[in-house]
């Protein structure tokens, strides 16, 4: 059942409906030999999990019944309400389990982790979703790790991305969300790589956006 929620970062099995947008590209950079810290995939299935066992769904359509891209605060509302749900729900004990036993198998104890949202309509050809799902940095212990876990999902709902779903088109009711957990690098910079200039939209131009430090201020 573990094998389930729990998937190594190269797995072959990883694609984008079972670790979402930013875990399959992953997933490609290891298999390819590219350094990328290790860690592991909560799958779209313990996120499945949890909404089912907790009968979030009817809740969850009866929230976006409110919703008006038109109207911010409408969208403000309502991720917060959903917010809510997830955050005073309990995990499904399964999930639990596979997240902490994948936790405590990382190379040391509580080791500092980031945990990255990685939701399946993100980092799409046609749609990217930056930057509108939650990532928590310095993640370390049991307790903070299942915490962060949850905000990636309730963040699958946040206003900025269900306004981006209605827009582009997206059902609510297909989006799903992975969580990334990867071993945190103590960088002295962080930043983003453009291989296209993402305001023009020109293809010979590459832009680099970066910070000091962990890279927060560039999110």
């Amino acid at each position: 059942m573990a094998q389930e929620y729990i998937l190594s970062l190269d797995n072959r099995r990883s694609t984008l409906e079972s670790v979402g947008g930013k875990g399959d590209s992953l997933a490609r950079l290891l298999r390819a030999d590219m350094p990328v810290p290790g860690g592991f995939h909560v799958t779209t299935a313990a996120y499945e999990r949890f909404v089912a066992e907790n009968d979030l769904t009817s809740d969850i359509r009866a929230a976006l019944e409110k919703a008006d891209a038109s109207k911010p605060d409408t969208l403000t509302r309502v991720s917060e309400n959903i917010g809510d749900l997830f955050l005073r729900t309990d995990l499904p004990k399964e999930v639990f389990v596979a997240i902490s036993e994948a936790y405590a198998g990382l190379d040391q104890d509580d080791p500092a982790v980031a945990v990255r949202s990685s939701a399946t309509t993100e980092d799409l050809p046609s749609a990217s979703f930056a930057g509108q799902q939650a990532s928590s940095l310095n993640v370390r212990g049991e307790d903070e790790l299942l915490e962060a876990v949850r905000c990636c999902w309730a963040s699958l709902w946040s206003a900025r991305a269900i306004a981006y779903r209605q827009r582009q088109g997206f059902d609510h009711d297909r989006a799903a969300i992975a969580v990334v957990v990867q071993r945190l690098i103590p960088s002295e910079v962080s930043g983003i790589l453009f291989t296209a200039n993402p305001v023009s939209g020109a293809r010979d131009e590459v832009v680099i956006n970066a910070a000091w430090g962990l890279g927060e201020a560039v999110v």
